[in-house]
């Protein structure tokens, strides 16, 4: 089976370069490329060049028209394992035999930019993923939000105007600090509860490895017996969910644009493997009515402490693509590609998506055989009567391409009765042909309150600027004041923090909801096991450093899983206290405290060690400090923290050996790093961030 998995897939890539000469689309060998034929050294070229043409052509169409949203992404393979049988929910074969490993592809992706863009905008995050079952595709098109701005998908179109580059200017690029889009938002109070969401470091991921992703949208099982049950999808990524810092972010913009792409890739090529695991609300059809807002609005959660998710599967990430354009460019996601057992619900933005994603594959893939595209085409046998159109690649064979026939013997004839084939859950519908939304959808500010008050004192610090960030780019003074005014209704102290910060008057006071906060919506209960696989930790050199500390924090970091880096002032090698030339990984001016989870400042033999007298090195620590980083320092190394004065924090002396003290880990011996030193390291390190330390003095 394996091999013939093998032998299929490899009929789709392009032939060995190295097994003949250069030939032309059409096979023809080519004995010159670098000119063009003419009419004479100097004339003009002729129109009988194919080769010249094939090949301007081919340069002229090799980019095909991005995504209006979701441009920018990044994508792998690997698989989906169910835990245990879902037959009690759903017959989709996929989620029943725990042995049975189905592949995926996903692509995660911002929203707002071009894919020229950064990795590390403030943007929601696409996490869709493309299951290839026995039954056909299966596509879970999420976010890494659990709610979207709009209600119904008549809006789309103008919630994406509004969020997208300026028409008359093209600004910004990937970035949503702009007048159209709090024009869209001060006037459309529905968006308040996912604004609060893009307002917080949930905008922010520190990587795709380290993010949520949800369905969004309310979804049915449908088991053998055709009972359905309302379902909301979420992934929850086993390295807990972590953020960014929005200092942060902005300078790893300018350092690494693609950040988050190649920490994924990097990954994945290491054995490092992302994995998440898929959990599922459950709501039974009779209980559709038991909740405060409505089950079919988008712009609402379930809270998890009224409906539990229940773990059902986990995905392990272990292929990145062989091409960018061919898999991740192409791929084609569709929230109507469903499976038998799983049904939609009558959201309206939802019932939009499933026309509006076909309609955009057929555009920016030249016709409706998309599904030929290797990337996109499922593993299960495909038998239609769909024929030719552009980029038709299969040759189909026989004299029919209709049913009812009797040419071809009935062939391929309709399921019928097969327990196979998919069936539409059978539910009454009846009601006046209206434009009017629900009663039940006009309830805009209980679930941001909810948001708003499930956050710790530091995140919701972090929302305030997040708002004055943001509402202080727009020019218009009465655009800011509106959003204000909208947010007095969430929280009035919320609203006037905001109001202070950019510049208008604070709002009068309104009635605002009493909710209950919901403590799974906080990062603090998000943080995951501690475990600091991944974590990308720096240690900072330069000659004359004890290569012994370097040596063995480095093996006791990466026994837990972590990728250490030697950072010194040049590349090449550095020159230990022994005398020993030691490698460098990265030269320091190509890198910065952004790129990183937490940094190392062994000492050496000197009274001032030389890396204190690099202001490299004082600015990647002060920016370590204060961002909330895990940082260790031994022996004089500590003299190098010491230098930027942080108030009241107490380091290791001669009397204490090991000190930790808000993520900062002092050992104060000369000599190896101990063992209590270094397990008190990384437990800081797995702590993420350390956020209540005291400011630094200089």
């Amino acid at each position: 089976m394996a091999d013939k998995k093998q032998e299929q897939r490899e009929r789709f890539y392009a032939d060995d370069p190295s097994d003949g000469p250069l030939t032309t689309d059409q096979g023809v060998p080519v004995d010159h490329t670098d000119d063009s034929l003419q009419a004479g050294e100097r004339g003009p070229t002729l129109m009988e060049d194919f080769h010249f043409r094939e090949k301007i052509t081919r340069f002229d169409h090799e980019r095909i028209p991005e995504r209006v949203v979701h441009a920018r992404g990044s994508g792998a393979y690997g698989y989906f394992q169910p835990y245990r049988s879902c037959a009690e929910f759903t017959r989709a074969a996929f989620l029943q035999d725990p042995d049975v490993k189905t592949p995926v592809f996903v692509r995660f992706s911002t929203v707002q930019g071009p894919r020229g863009s950064a990795d590390t905008v403030r943007d929601v995050r696409g996490f869709a993923t493309k299951f290839y079952t026995s039954e056909g595709n299966y596509d879970l098109v999420g976010n890494n939000f659990p709610v979207f701005f709009i209600q119904d998908g008549i809006k789309f179109p103008d919630f994406v105007h509004a969020v997208k580059m300026e028409p008359h200017n093209e600004m910004p690029t990937g970035a949503s600090a702009h007048d159209t889009l709090w024009d869209f938002v001060s006037l459309q109070p529905e968006t308040l509860h996912t604004i609060m969401w893009l307002m917080s470091d949930r905008a922010i991921p520190r990587s795709y490895r380290m993010m949520q992703g949800f369905g969004v949208h309310t979804f049915r099982f449908v088991n053998a017996q055709g009972k359905g049950t309302f379902v909301k999808f979420h992934w929850k990524p086993k390295l807990g969910v972590h953020s960014l810092v929005w200092d942060e972010a902005q300078e790893t913009m300018g350092r690494d644009p693609d950040f988050n792409r190649r920490d994924l890739w990097d990954c994945i090529e290491a054995g490092d493997y992302p994995e998440y695991e898929l959990g599922v609300q459950l709501v039974p059809e009779e209980d559709e009515h038991s909740f405060d807002f409505d089950l079919l609005d988008a712009t609402k959660i379930i809270p998890e402490e009224q409906v539990p998710v229940r773990p059902i599967g986990r995905m392990v990430l272990n292929r990145n693509p062989d091409n960018f354009f061919a898999e991740t460019e192409q791929v084609a996601f569709h929230t109507a590609n469903v499976v038998p057992g799983i049904d939609f619900t009558n959201d309206p933005l939802l019932q939009a998506r499933n026309f509006s994603y076909l309609d955009t594959q057929l555009l920016r893939l030249g016709g409706p055989n998309f599904a030929q595209i290797p990337v996109n085409q499922p593993v299960a046998p495909v038998r239609t009567n769909q024929r030719d159109g552009f980029h038709q690649s299969k040759i189909h064979r026989g004299t029919t391409s209709y049913t009812k026939n009797s040419l071809a013997g009935g062939c391929p004839a309709v399921a019928g009765a097969d327990e196979s084939a998919f069936r539409h859950l059978t539910e009454a519908v009846s009601g006046h042909k209206i434009r009017k939304r629900s009663d039940s959808f006009q309830n805009h500010y209980s679930q941001a309150a909810m948001f708003w008050h499930s956050m710790t004192e530091w995140e919701q610090q972090h929302i305030v600027e997040a708002y004055r960030f943001e509402l202080g780019k727009v020019n218009a003074k009465e655009v800011r004041a509106r959003v204000v005014e909208q947010l007095a209704h969430v929280d009035q102290s919320l609203a006037v923090a905001v109001a202070e910060g950019v510049g208008v008057a604070p709002p009068e006071r309104q009635e605002t909801p009493d909710v209950t906060p919901s403590p799974a919506l906080s990062f603090e209960n998000n943080r995951g096991d501690g475990s600091i696989a991944t974590r990308q930790i720096a240690v900072l050199v330069a000659d004359g450093v004890d290569a012994d500390q370097v040596d063995t924090i480095r093996s006791a970091l990466t026994a837990q899983g972590a990728n250490v880096e030697v950072l010194a002032p040049h590349d090449g090698e550095f020159t230990g206290s022994d005398g020993v030339t030691h490698p460098v990984d990265r030269a320091l001016p190509t890198v910065a405290s952004v790129l990183y989870d937490a940094v190392v400042l062994p000492g050496d033999p000197s009274s001032v060690p030389r890396t204190a007298q690099d202001p490299a090195v004082l600015k990647f620590v002060r920016d370590s400090y204060r961002h909330g980083k895990a940082i260790a320092a031994l022996g004089t190394g500590i003299d190098v923290l010491k230098m930027l004065e942080p108030a009241r924090l107490r380091t290791a002396d001669e009397h204490e050996h090991t000190v930790s003290d808000e993520g900062v880990v002092t050992h104060h011996p000369v000599g190896p790093a101990s063992e209590q030193f270094a397990q008190a390291f990384i437990e800081a390190v797995g702590a993420h961030r350390h956020r209540n330390r005291p400011p630094l003095r200089r």
